[in-house]
């Protein structure tokens, strides 16, 4: 079975942040992609689009277009935005079966979760299960 391209990128993902051997350097690494992730417009921050589980403010959108699914994201802290800007990433412009079909392997692998407080490590599981439920929604609404 070949790759698909979720798969592919969070390989990448894995090798950039094995790459790093000091967790200080990769928790740096992750807040810098958090002051790259794309400016989110005013009008997604809503109460409904904020990520229940997370203990700072976290907004998530997504949109469907030729049958992919392409998020925009933003957080109130550096560490969060680091941690969406990293599932965006991965998810974002993919097609719903493969959103909704692949695990985010390169967390465990890069060693992620163990390296977050609880509620952190809470936060971005509550992440990664609003992308998979907006790609169900998308799925069950235009594609089936």
């Amino acid at each position: 079975m070949s790759m698909n391209e979720i798969e592919a990128k969070q390989q990448k993902v894995t090798e950039e942040f094995l790459s790093l051997t000091d967790w200080m350097d990769r928790y740096n690494y992750l807040i810098d992609l958090g002051k790259e992730l794309p400016p989110m417009p005013d009008e997604y921050k809503t109460k409904q689009n904020q990520i229940d589980g997370c203990q700072s403010t976290v907004w998530l959108h997504a949109e469907y277009r030729n049958g992919r699914v392409f998020y925009w994201g933003d957080g109130d802290a550096v560490l969060t935005k680091g941690m969406i800007s990293l599932v965006i990433r991965v998810y974002s412009g993919q097609k719903t079966d493969d959103i909704i079909n692949t695990p985010p392997d390169f967390i465990k692998k890069i060693g992620l979760s163990e390296h977050l407080s609880p509620t952190r490590a809470n936060g971005l599981n509550a992440m990664i299960k609003q992308i998979k439920l907006y790609a169900m929604a998308f799925k069950a609404k235009y594609e089936s």
